[in-house]
């Protein structure tokens, strides 16, 4: 155990919580802060073509890695049950399970990224005239999965044992050196939206390395020994159960989001520009959604495991509302001032003009999107990953495709692309809120089964 762990399955709730999601809190922050940083100086030095080629990467990046990142959240999970189950050997196996997964995840990710990226962009109906640039820094930042993947797959570790602050400290040294490098890169070597590519590798390489360093010379619960890195069956089986459901979950809403990304592509470059800098600034409304999450999962796996059911249920219900409250508070903030933020990235009126629209639109309803992800999380983290995968695949994806399909046979506006959002997160979180209120997800948790964990011959 060490002085950056904190301990869930004991003590005050709330300050339990708010200990570890703060520094989630602030990683994400200063990630927040990079990318939009890295936004900012493609839309000012490169032009409105340039930002909509980069911009618009969220989807079609979450798209590639979202199933991956899911198996990275059921390897949390299962982590956190037997860290709060105190089953410390199997819990090692786990972890070398999962650094194993990474690696192989990042390699894969590496060779087949470069390959599909083109195919992927024409089928979001990416306009011609920003093709070349968007092709260009797609391949390139593929070519950096592994140390994105790898970072990812090891800050999850740390975080399910209790320890946010360890990945807080290199998320900050990536996100200031990716900021350094995007200004050498594009201001001084004029490199063009491949020196923001390789900026963002650059960084997401240091961050993996440092945290595999220190994982390999930290005398931690989550310590790891190179030579036993490997696939332990049982432990993946564990991992494949919990992660599965969550990588479909996110493979399904990136799919959607990929159809309404070549619905708003379908309405020129300043749209997309417009509406990736919105996506930019959407990103300080996930803030707490995410660390929320991730405490959220996190508390819940380690009570179940410890058997604390009052408390797990406690703990769900507090971490909800602060998600809640704190995403619409950010929303709200970004509504009033819209046109101003936009102009930031790009001071074309067009451009202004799709970006404040689009905020007008959604950010009233962030506490709807927040209580769905918050929920989603408390059910993972209670061992019930299919409900959200269920949810998000009824909600998020059919519901959100068939009603694009719909408006966009009979209208070409716009404004029926950004009330999608509003309106699938409505469905999601009536759903949400019916499972949540039966507590069957709790009831059904009473007792924790060890897991047999078996290395692989």
């Amino acid at each position: 155990m060490n002085k950056s762990q904190i301990i869930m399955t004991e003590g005050s709730i709330w300050k339990k919580m708010l200990l570890f999601a703060f520094p989630i809190f602030l990683g994400q922050l200063f990630q927040q802060l990079y990318n939009t940083a890295d936004s900012l100086i493609v839309g000012n030095f490169l032009g409105s073509q340039a930002l909509a080629a980069v911009s618009s990467s969220g989807n079609l990046i979450f798209l590639m890695i979202g199933f991956f990142n899911g198996m990275s959240m059921g390897a949390s999970v299962v982590i956190s049950r037997l860290f709060g189950a105190q089953i410390y050997e199997k819990m090692q196996e786990t972890i070398y399970t999962t650094v194993a997964l990474a690696f192989l995840i990042g390699a894969i990710l590496t060779a087949l990224g470069p390959m599909l990226s083109p195919i992927l962009l024409a089928w979001m109906q990416t306009p011609s005239e920003v093709m070349a640039q968007s092709n260009l820094y797609f391949s390139i930042y593929f070519l950096g999965s592994l140390g994105l993947i790898l970072y990812n797959f090891l800050a999850g570790i740390m975080r399910a044992v209790g320890d946010s602050t360890t990945p807080l400290y290199f998320l900050i040294l990536s996100s200031l050196l990716n900021v350094a490098l995007d200004i050498v890169f594009i201001t001084q070597f004029h490199m063009g939206v491949e020196g923001a590519a390789y900026a963002t590798i650059i960084a997401q390489f240091i961050s993996a390395f440092l945290s595999l360093l220190v994982m390999f010379r930290k005398n931690a619960s989550y310590h790891i020994d190179l030579l036993r890195i490997r696939f332990y069956k049982g432990c993946m089986i564990e991992i494949l159960r919990y992660g599965f459901p969550t990588g479909i979950q996110n493979s399904i809403i990136s799919i959607a989001n990929v159809v309404v990304q070549s619905n708003i592509n379908a309405f020129g470059a300043m749209a997309m520009a417009g509406c990736g800098a919105y996506s930019k600034i959407e990103g300080f409304a996930f803030l707490p959604i995410m660390s929320f999450n991730m405490a959220i999962s996190t508390f819940v796996s380690q009570n179940i495991g410890a058997n604390h059911i009052q408390r797990t249920y406690d703990g769900a219900k507090f971490g909800i509302l602060c998600s809640v409250l704190c995403a619409q508070i950010i929303g709200i903030m970004m509504i009033f001032s819209a046109r101003w933020v936009i102009s930031l990235f790009d001071p074309n009126p067009e451009v202004i003009t799709f970006g404040a629209e689009r905020i007008y639109c959604n950010c009233w309803f962030y506490f709807l999107l927040a209580y769905s992800h918050a929920v989603a999380s408390v059910l993972r983290g209670g061992g019930k990953p299919t409900i959200p995968m269920y949810i998000m695949l009824i909600c998020w994806c059919a519901l959100r495709i068939g009603f694009l399909m719909i408006t966009g046979a009979f209208f070409q506006n716009i404004w029926f692309v950004y009330w999608v959002y509003p309106l699938t997160w409505s469905a999601s979180s009536i759903c949400f809120w019916y499972y949540f209120r039966s507590k069957s997800w709790l009831i059904e948790n009473n007792t924790f089964m060890e897991l047999q964990c078996e290395e692989t011959n």
